[in-house]
């Protein structure tokens, strides 16, 4: 479940700074953009998240889909490529960077705090999630079981490597 987290924030972080990337000035083959393109067409700013630039443009947005996937598989088979890639465009935009990463930490921490006051929801939520992905990709979703296993075995070999807050000793009462 973590790796599978890992590979989509890692993902989305790509894909951001490739888009940045790619737009800046000077570049070969890179075009110059207005800072508000909707301005200039009268529409409103695009402010909503995916769903709503989907609405307004489904080709677009399936593409961008495509895309996305496409790199996903490709960090798949090549995940040090990927990072190798996301460190260069970190070291060059560091700020950009830096506000993508406070971003997530900030998701991330709002979505433990709603686990936390309500956890069955959670569980079944992550559960629904995990059925979905096992159903579009059976031999993944094997993987990841076995790997699971694995894990599991080796953690009853030797406890001491596996998740020290939740061996903690119980308080005494």
């Amino acid at each position: 479940m973590k790796n599978s987290c890992a590979f989509f924030i890692a993902g989305v972080l790509v894909l951001a700074l490739a888009a940045a990337a790619a737009s800046a000035q000077g570049l070969p083959g890179a075009t110059v953009r207005q800072d508000n393109p909707a301005a200039a067409t009268g529409a409103a700013p695009a402010k909503g998240g995916w769903s709503e630039r989907c609405q307004a443009n489904p080709q677009d947005c399936e593409a961008k889909k495509a895309e996305m996937k496409k790199h996903r598989e490709e960090c798949r088979a090549d995940p040090e490529k990927c990072r190798a890639e996301r460190a260069a465009r970190c070291k060059e935009n560091p700020q950009q960077c830096a506000q993508i990463k406070q971003k997530m930490q900030e998701r991330a921490k709002q979505r433990r705090e709603q686990c936390k006051a309500d956890p069955d929801k959670c569980r079944a939520e992550m559960k629904a999630r995990r059925e979905a992905r096992c159903q579009a990709d059976p031999q993944r979703c094997a993987e990841m079981k076995a790997q699971f296993e694995k894990r599991r075995e080796a953690c009853k070999a030797n406890p001491d490597q596996c998740a020290p807050a939740k061996r903690a000793a119980p308080a005494t009462q």
